[in-house]
């Protein structure tokens, strides 16, 4: 769960019970979530057109950027991004969450956009963009319900200062929030082993895949 999350100029508590309890479910079942996703992409054959190469330069481009924005986000925010609880931590403005509220998430569909490119499966790119941008929308509108009920201006400040999803130039005003500190890059790593982990185990399965 993200330590900085709030609704954009309206209260959290306006959004639908539905919607809410949707996300809460979502968000302890996220881990389990994107498995169909990972079996498409391991076990649909791959195009055989010439950009193919293209397509898995992006692909590994996007995945690099994607785990680098979900590193340097959990270097701010520690290992509290791995709860499935409803468990909060202090607020955090430094790193990527001050240019944008969720940039874990950013990261994630990043990732697996960039692996599905990788993959040469194209057409799988855009749905699981699509199918995680609902997903997240979802976990965030029940998060920032969580956070605005437990921290209250606190977070409607930040809110009001750093966009949800899009960086916006400008926003100079969140040194007026109190950052909190970083972590170690030791604990960073260590905290994300499991990502790391699945994305060497991923491009490995891939390979074998292409040599088959």
């Amino acid at each position: 769960m993200p330590r900085a999350s709030l609704p954009e100029h309206q209260s959290a508590q306006a959004d639908p019970d539905g919607l809410t309890a949707l996300g809460g479910w979502l968000f302890r079942s996220r881990t389990l979530l994107p498995v169909p996703l990972a079996l498409l992409i391991l076990l649909w054959p791959q195009s055989a057109s010439r950009e193919s190469w293209l397509a898995i330069a992006i692909g590994i481009a996007l995945t690099a950027l994607g785990e680098g924005l979900r590193l340097w986000g959990v270097h701010h925010i520690g290992t509290i991004s791995r709860t499935r609880s409803e468990r909060l931590g202090p607020l955090i403005v430094s790193g990527p969450f001050a240019v944008i509220r969720n940039p874990l998430y950013v990261g994630n569909i990043a990732l697996w956009v960039g692996l599905a490119l990788s993959a040469r499966t194209l057409w799988l790119a855009p749905l699981i963009a699509v199918v995680l941008a609902l997903e997240y929308h979802a976990i965030v509108r029940w998060e920032e319900r969580l956070l605005v009920e437990r921290h209250g201006d606190q977070y409607r400040q930040y809110a009001s200062l750093v966009p949800r999803w899009i960086p916006q130039p400008g926003h100079h005003q969140i040194r007026t929030v109190e950052p909190g500190g970083a972590f170690s890059w030791r604990e960073t790593l260590f905290s994300e082993r499991g990502t790391l982990i699945a994305i060497a185990v991923g491009y490995t399965l891939l390979w074998i895949k292409s040599q088959v």
